[in-house]
C-alpha cells in the first residue's frame, strides 16, 4: 500500500491519458486484454510499467518479423531467384556479407571491392554497424551458413535498437506513454525491421527527441548528428526545429543543438573522409548517381512514358519539390493560429523527403513510424496509413517476382505495381493531411486536447511567441466547436468552466 508521502507527491504529478478513455479503437481493441481502465484502476503500483510492456511488446512483434523471414532464412535467399520474393521474406543482410567484402575481411570503405559496386555504399556509423556485425559472425562453415549467421547478429543488434525506439518514444510524451504501442504493434515495422539497416538511424533519432523533450539540447545535437552519420534522413529534422526556435526566440537552444550535431558526425566522418576519400564519398556519388528506382511516383511516370526523364533531371526536380515542402512547413510553422508540435514539423519533413525522392525502398516506413506515433497519435488513422504500408510492402516483392520469374510470371504486374505504390503515396499524403488539420486547428490534436502544448518540445513546450506572421499575429481563438475540453495553451491545463 503507498505510503501518505507517495500520495500526496503524486498528487502534484500531471495525471497520465489513458487512450482507452479518449480513442474508440484503442478502447474496441482493449477487449482483448479485459477492456478499457475502470475510473478506479490503480496506476504505478504494479512491475508492469508502460515503459516495460512496450519494450516487450516490441521485441515480440520483432521476434514474429524474424518468424515471418524462415523460409528465406531456410533456404530462399539461396536458391531460387523469386522464392524470396514470392515469400515476401528478402533482406540485404545476407546479401551483402559477401557482395561487400565482409566475408573476405575486407575493411569498408578503405578496401576496393570487386564488381560495379567499388566501395560500400552506405553512411560511415552504417558501416561500423555492418563490420561489428562481421566481427562476431563465425567464420567457419559453409558462405551460407556465415550468411545466416550474419543476419542473424544483425537481427539481435536491431532487436536492440527496436526496444531503444519504443522505449524512448513512450517517455517522449511523459503523459501519454501508451502511444508507444502504435510503434511497438506496426505491423510495418515488424515486417521491415530486418531487410536493411535503417533501425540504426531511427533509434538515435528517437533518443535524440527524448533528450530534446527534457530539455537536453548538447545531447539532442550529438545523438542527431551520430544518427546522420548512419541514415542522411535525420539531419532535416533541424530545419523545422530552426523555425520552431525562431517562432520562440530560442536561438541558443538551437545553437547548441547545431553544434551538438556537426561536431558528432565531424567526428565519425573525418578520419575516414581523410584516409579513405573515395570509399567516403561513395553513398553521396551513389544517391546522386542512382537513376529513378521502385516506390516513387518518378517510376510510374518512367514506366508509362515513351521519352523518361534523365537522372540529372529528376535530381532536379525532386530537389525543387523538396525545397517547396520546406518552404511550406516553414510558412505553416509561422502562421498556424499556435506553433506546432515538434513531432508534427518533424513527421511532415520526412514525409515529403520520402514522397518526393527517387526511390522508395520498403524499410523507409521506419523512419516515420516513431514520428507519426507522436505526430498523430490516434489508431485509426495510423492503422489506415499502416494498412496502406503492408500493401505496398507485399507489392513489391510480388512485382519483383513477376520480373523474376520469366515467362512464368507468378506475381504482380507494372499496373499493380503501381497500385500499390499509389496506396503507399495515399497513405502517407492521408497522414499528412491530419497533421496540418491538427496544426491549423489545434483543438482536434489529439494530444493538446489534454490541455499539453508541446511535450516533445522540451524548451519550446509552453513558450511564449517572439515572432509570429499572418493569421498568428492575431489574436488566437478556437477554430472550431469540438467535443472535450478547451485548452489555454501552454499552461497544461484545461479549463475547467468547459469539463
Amino acid at each position: 500500500m503507498p505510503s501518505a508521502e507517495t500520495t500526496q507527491a503524486s498528487a502534484h504529478e500531471p495525471e497520465p491519458v489513458r487512450p482507452t478513455r479518449e480513442d474508440e479503437v484503442a478502447a474496441t481493441g482493449s477487449e482483448l486484454i479485459g477492456g478499457p481502465l475502470g475510473r478506479h484502476a490503480l496506476l504505478g503500483t504494479s512491475w508492469w510499467t508502460p515503459v516495460r510492456v512496450i519494450a516487450l511488446v516490441a521485441i515480440g512483434m520483432f521476434a514474429l518479423g524474424m518468424v515471418q523471414k524462415a523460409p528465406c532464412y531456410n533456404g530462399a535467399w539461396f536458391f531460387g531467384a523469386s522464392s524470396q520474393y514470392t515469400h515476401a521474406c528478402y533482406s540485404d543482410i545476407p546479401h551483402l556479407y559477401q557482395g561487400r567484402g565482409f566475408a573476405d575481411g575486407l575493411v569498408p570503405y578503405f578496401d576496393k571491392l570487386p564488381g560495379d559496386m567499388q566501395y560500400l555504399e552506405y553512411p560511415v556509423l552504417t558501416g561500423v554497424f555492418m563490420e561489428v556485425a562481421a566481427w562476431l559472425t563465425p567464420g567457419s562453415g559453409s558462405i551460407q551458413d556465415q550468411e545466416q549467421w550474419y543476419w542473424m547478429v544483425n537481427a539481435g543488434l536491431l532487436m536492440a535498437c527496436a526496444a531503444v525506439i519504443a522505449v524512448c518514444v513512450t517517455r517522449t510524451h511523459a503523459r501519454r506513454p501508451w502511444d508507444g504501442l502504435l510503434v511497438a504493434l506496426a505491423p510495418a515495422f515488424a515486417l521491415t525491421a530486418t531487410i536493411n539497416w535503417d533501425l540504426l538511424a531511427v533509434a538515435l533519432t528517437a533518443a535524440a527527441m527524448f533528450m530534446w523533450s527534457r530539455g537536453r539540447s548538447l545531447a539532442f545535437g550529438v545523438l542527431l548528428g551520430l544518427a546522420t552519420a548512419a541514415k542522411l534522413y535525420p539531419f532535416l529534422l533541424l530545419g523545422p526545429l530552426l523555425v520552431l526556435c525562431w517562432r520562440a526566440g530560442k536561438w541558443r537552444e538551437y545553437g547548441i543543438a547545431l553544434a551538438g550535431a556537426a561536431g558528432a558526425w565531424l567526428v565519425v566522418n573525418v578520419p575516414v573522409m581523410l584516409f579513405a576519400f573515395e570509399g567516403w564519398s561513395k553513398f553521396y556519388t551513389f544517391s546522386q548517381e542512382r537513376g529513378v528506382d521502385f516506390g516513387s511516383f518518378w517510376l510510374i511516370m518512367a514506366q508509362n512514358s515513351d521519352n523518361p526523364l534523365s537522372t540529372e533531371t529528376v535530381n532536379t526536380l525532386a530537389t525543387l519539390l523538396m525545397l517547396l515542402c520546406c518552404a511550406g512547413v516553414a510558412a505553416l510553422t509561422l502562421t498556424a493560429p499556435r506553433r506546432p508540435r515538434f513531432a508534427q514539423l518533424a513527421f511532415l519533413i520526412v514525409a515529403a523527403f520520402i514522397l518526393t525522392n527517387k526511390v522508395y525502398s520498403p524499410q523507409y516506413v521506419l523512419w516515420l513510424v516513431p514520428l507519426a506515433a507522436l505526430a498523430r497519435p490516434r489508431w485509426r488513422d495510423f492503422l489506415i496509413w499502416q494498412a496502406c504500408e503492408v500493401a505496398y510492402f507485399l507489392g513489391i516483392w510480388m512485382y519483383l517476382a513477376y520480373t523474376t520469374s520469366g515467362d512464368a510470371h507468378k506475381g504482380l504486374p507494372t499496373d499493380g505495381y503501381h497500385w500499390a505504390i499509389g496506396a503507399h503515396l495515399l497513405g502517407t499524403l492521408f497522414l499528412c493531411v491530419m497533421v496540418v488539420r491538427d496544426i491549423l486547428m489545434p483543438e482536434r490534436d489529439p494530444v493538446r486536447r489534454a490541455g499539453d502544448d508541446d511535450p516533445s518540445g522540451g524548451v519550446l513546450d509552453g513558450a511564449q511567441d517572439v515572432f509570429v506572421l499572418g493569421a498568428a499575429a492575431r489574436p488566437p481563438r478556437h477554430a472550431a466547436q469540438v467535443d472535450g475540453p478547451q485548452v489555454e495553451w501552454g499552461t497544461g491545463k484545461a479549463n475547467a468552466g468547459s469539463l
